[in-house]
């Protein structure tokens, strides 16, 4: 049969890796979809010297390859967003299939692409973009498409996890650890868009949306990072049987959808708490299977060629077909009636921790402010206070509660004269099967 013939806009890391994959694979790829896949051109700026591209036509503009009437699939993996939207937009007007691994591409843009690529009847495959090789979007949209999702909540950046693994393990500061990850490789000379959430926002953004049917709303998600947290407080969380996570956490309730990225504790018994270093794990929690895990290899050239790989033989398949898959899982319009919460509308557990003058009376003036806003104390920690110090480290878990009354209650606190400077706040979730 005619080959399916594809296009490779960018050979770094995952285009590399795409190549290779693909090449060494060629034959039994060809026997799952029923026709070779072909590689018939590549847009690079500068050689791989890990791929062997003779025979293949190379060419310096990624547009050439929009434009270039044989191919059929156009894979885009140089990363960005205002080139990478141009390109993509311009190959699915040329009436071509598009395959990406550029989560900010569809978090951002993704609802004007996705239309676009209906109106000319092409498709737009993303399965890399979340989560590496874990194949979490395939699992969403296709395996558990009977369910009702209550809850998505995962460890989906890997530089993220390796370093709140590396500062509990070593009782590091965050700026040794993220010293240590830019030596490794693991974390960018800039680690703004890891470290600050940015890029688990993409991602989570991303399941949201075919967790529950909503548009892709990136300007909706709650981002925090990881820079504030202390070796300190992830001690403090391990003696009250937690652990401190990166997560990004989607979860529907009767008011609407919690969308939000942030360092969160985690019971330790929980499988999730226990995904170290680079790895990524996302769990869905839904109506009729329950709690699944889904974990791997979040980065890295072959594990993302893989989701890839996987997103061109799903397209090849079915090319000749006019019915498609839905990119988010959903025939009809995504619904605008579930709305995304404001932060102060959420509802999590909290860790909180308060430097407090050690003499009588005073956690009673804490207690007091609590109960005032209706939060409930599961667990206390009071440090040791040694010869000469005059306050002491206080450490409270809350029940659950509305953030917004958390917030009230810590501006009170800090008002008071025997707390000296800020309350420390982390949320906690205890990650147990949703009936909401």
């Amino acid at each position: 049969m005619k080959p399916i013939k594809i296009g490779i806009c960018g050979l770094g890391t995952v285009g590399g890796g795409t190549f290779n994959v693909l090449m060494r694979n060629k034959d039994l790829i060809a026997q799952r979809v029923g026709r070779p896949i072909e590689i018939a051109q590549i847009a690079m700026r500068r050689p791989n010297p890990g791929c062997d591209t003779s025979g293949v036509s190379v060419t310096d503009d990624v547009y050439a390859v929009a434009d270039n009437p044989e191919i059929d699939i156009l894979v885009e993996l140089i990363g960005g967003c205002e080139t990478a939207k141009t390109l993509v937009s311009r190959a699915i007007v040329s009436g071509k299939h598009v395959v990406t691994a550029n989560k900010a591409l569809i978090a951002v843009h993704g609802n004007e692409l996705l239309a676009e690529a209906e109106k000319h009847k092409v498709q737009v495959a993303f399965e890399a973009a979340v989560a590496g090789g874990i194949p979490v979007i395939k699992a969403l949209r296709e395996g558990l498409a009977a369910n009702k999702v209550h809850t998505v909540a995962g460890i989906i950046n890997g530089t993220g996890n390796f370093i709140l693994t590396a500062m509990e393990k070593k009782g590091s500061s965050f700026a040794d650890v993220l010293s240590e990850a830019q030596a490794l490789g693991y974390a960018e000379a800039d680690p703004t868009f890891d470290v600050e959430g940015i890029d688990a926002a993409h991602k989570l953004t991303i399941l949201a949306s075919i967790a529950f049917g909503i548009p892709l709303q990136f300007e909706q998600t709650y981002t925090e990072g990881i820079s504030g947290i202390t070796a300190e407080d992830i001690q403090y969380a391990h003696e009250l049987g937690y652990r401190i996570k990166h997560l990004g956490i989607a979860r529907a309730r009767k008011e609407g959808i919690e969308l939000r990225v942030h360092p969160t504790l985690i019971p330790e018994k929980r499988l999730l708490a226990n995904v170290d270093g680079v790895m990524n794990a996302v769990l869905v929690d839904t109506d009729a299977v329950g709690p699944t895990l889904f974990y791997g290899a979040g980065a890295g050239a072959e594990p993302t060629a893989s989701a890839v790989i996987a997103d061109i033989i799903d397209i090849a398949r079915g090319i000749d077909s006019p019915h498609h898959m839905p990119a988010l899982g959903y025939q009809r319009p995504l619904s605008n009636e579930l709305t995304v919460l404001p932060m102060d509308e959420t509802e999590t557990a909290f860790y909180l921790r308060m430097s407090a003058a050690d003499h009588p009376g005073v956690m009673t003036q804490i207690t007091r402010i609590l109960s005032e806003e209706g939060i409930n104390i599961e667990a206390l920690l009071q440090k040791e206070v040694f010869e000469g110090e005059q306050f002491a480290a206080i450490i409270m878990l809350t029940h659950k509660v509305k953030e917004r009354a958390v917030n009230n209650a810590i501006t009170a606190i800090e008002a008071l004269d025997d707390v000296n400077g800020q309350v420390v706040k982390i949320r906690m979730d205890h990650l147990e099967h949703c009936n909401n």
